[in-house]
């Protein structure tokens, strides 16, 4: 089967759909590194001063070389700080943190592609197929197909289809989902995606019933409405949380059965009692004659 992505101009990270800039291997003088990521000198220095990027390999008095990865962190902070309004003190607790825990690095990203606060609060619609596959990365093909299944769900205004935000970060996760290795050319078939649908369907209908929908009568239309908002956002994110933590312990169990069991099968062979290593038959009747 052929797989999601759609072929686009613009190079994308591995993960989340972080745009990347061209990059060079080569070192580079602190004006390099200023004029590839657009930030002052004096501000890189202030970076360095403060812990958040290492400090660079002198070749002199006043010269240093940076590589690569000083522009991937650069770009990280600003990323943070664009994405998340933070204060370089807590900027800086993250970076440390992230330096520590590939999990976190890679939740870092996550965060920064999906829950980004400005398209949180700006909804942004696209309009027709052709625009959603350029935004998602998803082939013409697959985008009829998540639609057929209920993934995906345009509505249709004055003959336009018109994909939700929702829509679209759907999309671009499971574009996301067949790049790292999660795809039909790895395996995995698409169409498990309708069998989540239909599993997750009762659960949201039974959060609705339990939460969402309880106690109506004792509220304001205008009350209620408010209500179901918060509500919504909230077991949306309490999902989330579930999802993780029950996966990571799904995880934990598994390779603690799969130790147990190659434990079991190369384990030591039990010891045997009763019989003689070094069998000595003259030492034997010399016994026997005391």
């Amino acid at each position: 089967m052929e797989c999601l992505l759609y072929i686009r101009q613009m190079e994308f990270s591995p993960f989340f759909h972080l745009a990347l800039p061209e990059v060079s291997k080569a070192k580079m003088k602190i004006s390099e590194l200023s004029r590839r990521t657009n930030v002052p000198k004096e501000t890189i220095h202030y970076y360095v001063r403060e812990g958040f990027i290492p400090r660079p390999r002198k070749k002199g008095k006043n010269v240093s070389d940076y590589d690569e990865s000083f522009v991937e962190r650069i770009f990280l902070i600003k990323q943070i700080q664009d994405h998340f309004f933070l204060p370089l003190s807590l900027i800086k607790q993250i970076m440390k943190r992230q330096d520590k825990s590939s999990e976190l690095k890679a939740l870092l990203k996550l965060r920064m592609g999906y829950f980004n606060p400005l398209d949180q609060l700006l909804e942004k619609e696209v309009v027709g197929a052709q625009a959603f596959a350029k935004t998602t990365g998803m082939g013409k093909k697959w985008i009829s197909k998540f639609e057929e299944w209920g993934a995906i769900t345009p509505e249709t205004y004055d003959g336009k289809r018109i994909y939700s935000q929702d829509d679209v970060i759907i999309g671009k996760l499971l574009v996301d989902l067949d790049r790292v290795g999660f795809g039909p050319k790895d395996g995995f078939d698409p169409g498990n995606v309708r069998r989540y649908i239909e599993i997750y369907g009762k659960i949201v209908r039974l959060a609705r019933e339990d939460i969402l929908d309880s106690n109506l009568d004792q509220l304001t239309a205008e009350e209620n409405q408010a209500r179901r908002i918060r509500g919504r956002e909230l077991m949306g994110v309490f999902f989330y949380h579930l999802y993780r933590k029950l996966s990571k312990q799904e995880g934990s169990n598994k390779e603690a059965r799969r130790t147990k069991k190659a434990k079991a099968l190369s384990g030591d062979p039990p010891i045997r009692m009763g019989f003689k290593l070094n069998p000595n038959p003259k030492a034997d009747e010399r016994r026997k004659s005391l």
